[in-house]
């Protein structure tokens, strides 16, 4: 498996998560601080892409008013309507800047609920790329990073799930998951590692070829 089999998939880097002013980043906030998270996938984002693999963005938004889902949502999309977050066309719904999609990336469209595949056509892309690797960070590590970690390692991807590019609304959740539910659908590791996996196989496939 190499580099051109992999895809690093960055779930909901938006300015609402990310960014101050954004109405759910100082639940965020400390969860980001403690695993320094922002910077942490910024550099995984810029060497996996200088390394080849394809780099996809998974924002989600609603319209105005919420219509695409219950007008009685309970759980953590009551929490999004509440909040008035994630609202298509308003900044709180834009990528960050330092994540903004750069020549060459996707950014996958009509993300409305917690399973990045269970809304979208990204199981598609993958396969017809021919990617069979996701490396995967994002928003919220319990919510919908998780659940689109447990999605991919039943649909047969070998799932990475990067461990300090994540980050949950408190401390005592983040670790939760990656301690006891991480382990089991996925391989959790550090961005770092997974960037010395990427780098071993590049070394690997320089020597097959003579280089």
């Amino acid at each position: 498996m190499s580099s051109k089999n992999t895809a690093v998939l960055l779930v909901e880097y938006q300015n609402d998560f990310t960014t101050p002013g954004g109405v759910l980043h100082e639940a965020v906030k400390p969860t980001m601080d403690q695993t320094n998270m922002l910077e942490n996938s910024k550099q995984v984002v810029e060497q996996a892409r200088a390394a080849g693999a394809t780099i996809i963005h998974i924002p989600i938004s609603f319209a105005p008013g919420y219509h695409e889902i219950t007008s009685h949502p309970y759980g953590i999309l009551k929490g999004v309507v509440d909040s008035n977050a994630f609202v298509k066309g308003e900044w709180g719904s834009q990528i960050s800047d330092e994540l903004a999609p750069q020549e060459g990336d996707i950014v996958v469209e009509g993300k409305r609920g917690l399973d990045t595949f269970g809304s979208t056509n990204l199981d598609f892309i993958l396969r017809s790329k021919g990617i069979d690797r996701v490396a995967i960070g994002g928003f919220l590590t319990n919510c919908c990073v998780e659940s689109t970690m447990r999605s991919a390692y039943e649909k047969g991807y070998d799932v990475i799930t990067m461990t300090d590019c994540v980050a949950a609304t408190s401390p005592e959740e983040h670790e939760n998951a990656i301690k006891f539910d991480y382990p089991m659908f996925s391989r959790p590791m550090t961005g770092q590692e997974f960037l010395a996996e990427l780098s071993g196989e590049g070394s690997a496939e320089d020597t097959s070829r003579g280089y």
